[in-house]
């Protein structure tokens, strides 16, 4: 939808340079996949392959739970009841995440809300919808946030300043206890845009 959105970048200029290099730090991630596509990337090394779908939480990548094998191992034993997959597996990789736009930091919070506006505007003008969250109290069909993370990136990408991975906590799932605030499947996710962020894959000892 938003292939080609092209905005001037003095409409962006007021958008705060986000220091990356905090962020240059290794992370294990975890991908939950059929068997096949696991076994594929660890015996080939070659990369999973990106997601594109509209309503993806941290826009366009390659998707790993944080430090998070049993979710991932969950996340694809649903997929194998829903007949997406036939066996369920886990691939484990080692991230650098490099220039990360990073959701628990406030430096890269703190420009989402001017993203959104210029975006809404846009589409306004082209007599566009306004895409929007859905899917209950997980909302777990994000089109708007994906919608502004794709065209904020997009936009602020310059040779100097690119951004390899994006990082964000999720509160997903039932409270644990009556009157807690703590969800019982809330994780980081992450993002990798640029594969060469990937060192390497590995098949993980899981507790299932």
């Amino acid at each position: 939808m938003l292939q080609n959105c092209v905005i001037r970048r003095s409409a962006i200029n007021h958008f705060p340079p986000v220091n990356q290099s905090a962020y240059q730090r290794f992370v294990f991630g975890y991908h939950g996949c059929d068997a096949s596509v696991a076994d594929h990337a660890i015996l080939s090394g070659k990369h999973l392959v990106p997601s594109e779908n509209d309503y993806d939480w941290l826009g366009e990548g390659i998707y790993f739970w944080e430090h998070g094998p049993e979710r991932a191992m969950e996340w694809a034993q649903e997929k194998q009841r829903r007949g997406e997959i036939n066996q369920p597996a886990v691939v484990g990789a080692l991230i650098h995440l490099g220039n990360c736009f990073d959701l628990l930091d406030i430096r890269s919070t703190s420009i989402l809300a001017g993203a959104f506006e210029i975006l809404r505007n846009v589409l306004l003008a082209r007599g566009q919808q306004i895409p929007e969250n859905s899917g209950g109290l997980d909302q777990w069909r994000r089109k708007r946030d994906c919608a502004v993370l794709n065209f904020l990136l997009e936009n602020l990408e310059t040779p100097e300043n690119s951004h390899e991975t994006v990082r964000g906590i999720f509160p997903e799932g039932d409270f644990a206890f009556e009157g807690s605030g703590i969800r019982l499947k809330s994780h980081i996710q992450i993002a990798v845009g640029d594969p060469a962020c990937i060192l390497g894959y590995f098949r993980p000892p899981l507790r299932v």
